[in-house]
């Protein structure tokens, strides 16, 4: 995805673009139903009288108005239960909902719509097919918001509620992730680790601003390799914070080297915050902030801690079953060299907050054992390495925390207890 297709997707999400999408679609198809009397194969007969249409259109425009002012009130106070709740990180997943978005510019429209047919009505621009032709659409409009008034009223027992955030995050990240497992390097090939130390005679490009990667263009980046006829090693993946002075990637260009860094520079898009885009790690981030928050003594709510667990579970299973699959394609961008995501990296994302802050709470323990435990066996060798020492010290942090003699045996003996299917003695 190049930039200018990655910034249109970014607006595309925004919930003012599709209100006024909808707003000027009500307006159109108002102003439509004057012209549409002249271009009709028959004469309407006049059945419609000016009065029906003008009351309908007045019931329209104040029930809209009203449902369009509480839906809004609706979905702040949604928006302030996640931030309390479950984590500020997951608001914009709430924000950029489709459903929510087009029911609300759906009312937004509607409503617009009964106003500009109320004005148009009462300067006498429609005449009896005219208003057979706006009375036909009116009853179009009051069938599509009875349709997602129902679909509103299911969608408001859910929204802002902890377990439907999750399943938001755990959605975003399994995309992000399944993305990535299709393009392990972005569609460029891995950066060797002799290629991370920047050489002398390299033309480095720093990052000039401050703040977190968002996404990396990779087009634009081939462009440039392409013109320059060489290779170009990108050092961060998105999501890493960058300062003005951090390197983004080095080459070895021949001519132009002010304007090839400004390219290079344009093709990595710094943020104030971090995008689920490109970045699986971020999603990971985000779910271990809600189970952190759980465990917190202010919720006190370890059962969703558990849940967090096991879908972190369920989402780095995805991803050692993804590295498995041979790749016989050839990469999209050749000359691009793009660092892989490391498994500690993702592991420490999954499970660091929820080892640390229920290291005193033996359920918790025991559950991320048992997990962890199971990621160990599946994956290639360092997955496997990376889930037994994110057990090793998560059994670290859990001893020196739990007091109760009891508990600290029942850790050790999950952490030592055989796999399932061996031999050895306790397997059952």
């Amino acid at each position: 995805m190049t930039r200018w297709q990655w910034l249109l997707s970014q607006l595309l999400r925004k919930l003012w673009l599709r209100a006024s999408a909808y707003a000027l679609l009500g307006i159109v198809t108002a102003l439509v139903a004057i012209g549409a009397q002249h271009y009709l194969p028959w004469e309407l007969p006049e059945v419609v009288g000016a009065d029906a249409v003008d009351n309908l259109l007045n019931i329209i425009a104040s029930s809209m108005l009203a449902v369009t002012t509480f839906s809004l009130s609706t979905m702040t106070a949604a928006y302030s239960a996640v931030t309390t709740n479950v984590t500020p990180r997951a608001t914009t997943l709430l924000i950029e909902d489709k459903v929510s978005q087009r029911v609300l510019s759906t009312f937004v429209g509607s409503f617009l719509f009964s106003i500009v047919g109320i004005i148009v009505l009462k300067t006498g621009a429609y005449g009896p097919s005219g208003r057979s032709v706006l009375f036909a659409v009116t009853v179009i409009v009051v069938a599509l918001i009875v349709f997602n008034l129902l679909r509103w009223i299911d969608h408001l027992t859910r929204l802002g509620r902890v377990g439907e955030t999750t399943d938001r995050v755990e959605a975003v990240t399994k995309d992000a992730l399944k993305e990535r497992l299709d393009a392990p390097y972005l569609g460029g090939v891995p950066l060797a680790r002799a290629m991370r130390d920047i050489p002398d005679d390299a033309l480095v490009v720093l990052s000039g601003g401050i703040g977190h990667l968002q996404h990396i263009d990779m087009y634009a980046l081939s462009e440039v390799a392409e013109a320059q006829d060489c290779a170009i090693h990108v050092l961060l993946n998105p999501g890493a914070f960058v300062s003005v002075d951090t390197p983004l990637a080095w080459l070895r260009a021949t001519t132009e080297a002010e304007a090839v860094q400004a390219r290079i520079r344009a093709a990595f898009s710094v943020g104030a915050v971090r995008s689920f885009d490109q970045d699986p790690r971020f999603g990971f981030a985000v779910m271990s902030e809600i189970a952190s928050r759980a465990l917190s003594p202010a919720v006190n709510d370890p059962g969703t801690a558990l849940d967090v667990i096991s879908r972190n579970t369920r989402l780095l299973a995805l991803w050692a079953e993804g590295q498995d699959r041979p790749d016989g394609t050839a990469p999209e961008h050749p000359r691009i060299h793009v660092a892989g995501l490391a498994d500690d990296d993702l592991f420490e994302d999954a499970f660091m907050l929820v080892a640390r802050d229920g290291a005193g709470m033996i359920e918790v323990q025991l559950r991320l054992l048992k997990c962890l435990n199971a990621l160990e066996r599946i994956g290639a060798r360092p997955f496997r390495a990376a889930a037994r020492r994110q057990a090793d010290m998560a059994v670290e942090r859990a001893l020196q925390a739990l007091t109760f003699r009891r508990d600290r045996e029942r850790l050790e003996a999950a952490r030592h207890r055989p796999p399932p299917g061996s031999n050895q003695p306790g397997a059952q």
